[in-house]
């Protein structure tokens, strides 16, 4: 791929593999299907399948190559794919349609193609060994989205996905969902979870139909339907669509859901005024705030959530207070774990909370725990970013609760003095000045710039 004039950065690299991955891993698990079920047809036409009668374009490694190979994947692979038959209600044929009209083939050499292609044709996913390891050499790919420029606000660390996910403890026959679920980081610790549960074929099933997630960017939505399809979801269940396209009323009590383990967006500006589809006291172009909204609306009676959260949506007035004042008069808002300021970088160098409430009863107090560096590091970065065993000392404090330099619990009445500000320091040491080193401040101002711009085409946008 890097011999290819085509493909510019990682994250075009990233997206390339995705889709030729999707469609082996596809392609590879209908012809299973048809094995075992004489009454499947697989939604793809059957010369566009990576193994097929007509000439193998894909699975013959002597196939099809340079000029005719790209033609072929340029002038009749994605059109087909793009306006397959979604008439029937085929879940696995609308999966594939959105897959392909959302991406596309970047690389400008066949015969580059074809070397891709038979690095893809040595596995075969329907052996569960070689789609296991190859599981954790995608989980690689995926972290390597962190360093891919903006793709890596669709990847959270997976020592906070399965922290979070252990401590929400979803259990089988629960509907679990994450709104903004990008490579599908908490939907696959999810599932894993979820596995250990099952003493059945009936069960292992029922998992893959409970596990959900909605995602609106092409890219992360063909990754996490890869993702889950490794995971062994036949039918992934995610909806390719924003959260926050369609009026609050619109979800019912059918629509709520037992658990929420998200990293919503933030610091974004919404899109299409979709704040108008909140009521009027909670509208406002900051998207973490109109999530924080949609979750709690979205739990059931009981329903328990895990997600991150940045400082910003912890403090301030008007709407953000307004919205605090729901959170904690609606929810149990029982714990706040304060991360370090460099978890997400370099995407965003901001400082961020995991937030853990419950639905349908008020909070009494709040739990503060202070997650600190690894004694002698002063920052995360891409070789050293923050490990599982990390919050082992989090999960021993969590059933005894116990204050100490690093724990505090805070009344809802002192919280309610401070206006609902849940920006709350540890009060057993004084405010510490973060020190930053010439690589961080690289990071804050060049991050700093990429947001000014961002702001900026969306001013001239508006004015226009």
């Amino acid at each position: 791929m890097w011999q290819d004039t085509g493909l510019n950065g990682d994250a075009q690299r990233i997206e390339q593999l995705g889709w030729m991955l999707f469609l082996k891993i596809f392609s590879d698990k209908d012809k299973e299907l048809e094995l075992l079920d004489d009454n499947y047809t697989s939604p793809i036409p059957d010369l566009f399948h990576w193994v097929n009668q007509k000439g193998n374009w894909a699975g013959d490694p002597e196939g099809m190559t340079g000029d005719e190979l790209l033609e072929f994947v340029d002038r009749q692979l994605f059109p087909t794919l793009r306006d397959i038959d979604v008439s029937t209600g085929n879940r696995r044929a609308l999966i594939v349609r959105e897959v392909f009209d959302g991406n596309n083939n970047y690389m400008k050499s066949g015969t580059n193609i074809r070397k891709v292609l038979n690095k893809l044709n040595e596995m075969d996913f329907n052996i569960a060994k070689d789609r296991h390891a190859f599981g954790e050499l995608y989980e690689t790919i995926l972290k390597g989205l962190q360093s891919a420029g903006k793709s890596g606000e669709f990847y959270t660390p997976r020592a906070i996905t399965s922290f979070i996910t252990e401590m929400i403890n979803p259990q089988l026959g629960e509907k679990i969902l994450d709104p903004a679920c990008g490579t599908a980081g908490y939907l696959t610790s999810a599932i894993e979870h979820l596995k250990k549960q099952a003493n059945s074929v009936e069960e292992l099933q029922s998992i893959g139909e409970n596990v959900m997630g909605w995602e609106y960017k092409p890219l992360p939505y063909l990754l996490a339907t890869t993702n889950l399809i490794l995971h062994d979801v036949v039918v992934p269940n995610i909806r390719f669509g924003d959260a926050l396209d369609q009026p609050l009323s619109n979800f019912t009590e059918k629509h709520r859901v037992n658990a929420i383990l998200a990293n919503p967006p933030f610091g974004g500006i919404v899109a299409n005024n979709n704040e108008t589809n909140f009521p009027q006291n909670f509208r406002t172009k900051e998207s973490a705030d109109l999530f924080l909204i949609l979750m709690i609306h979205l739990l059931k009676q009981g329903g328990r959530a895990g997600i991150v959260l940045p400082d910003g949506s912890l403090t301030g007035d008007g709407i953000k207070q307004r919205v605090r004042k729901k959170l904690l008069e609606d929810c149990n808002l029982h714990t706040i774990i304060r991360l370090p300021i460099s978890v997400f970088q370099p995407y965003a160098s901001v400082a961020t909370n995991l937030l853990f409430f419950t639905k349908g009863t008020p909070t009494k107090e709040v739990w503060y725990y202070e997650h600190k560096l690894p004694e002698g590091q002063k920052t995360y970065n891409k070789t050293k970013p923050i490990q599982a065993k990390e919050f082992n000392p989090i999960k021993t404090w969590w059933t005894d609760r116990k204050e100490s330099d690093i724990a505090w619990k805070v009344s809802i009445q002192t919280i309610i003095n401070r206006n609902y500000d849940l920006d709350i320091k540890n009060p057993t040491k004084q405010e510490e000045l973060h020190k930053y080193n010439s690589v961080e401040l690289m990071q804050l101002l060049h991050a700093s710039f990429d947001k000014s711009n961002e702001l900026l085409e969306q001013l001239k946008k508006a004015v226009r």
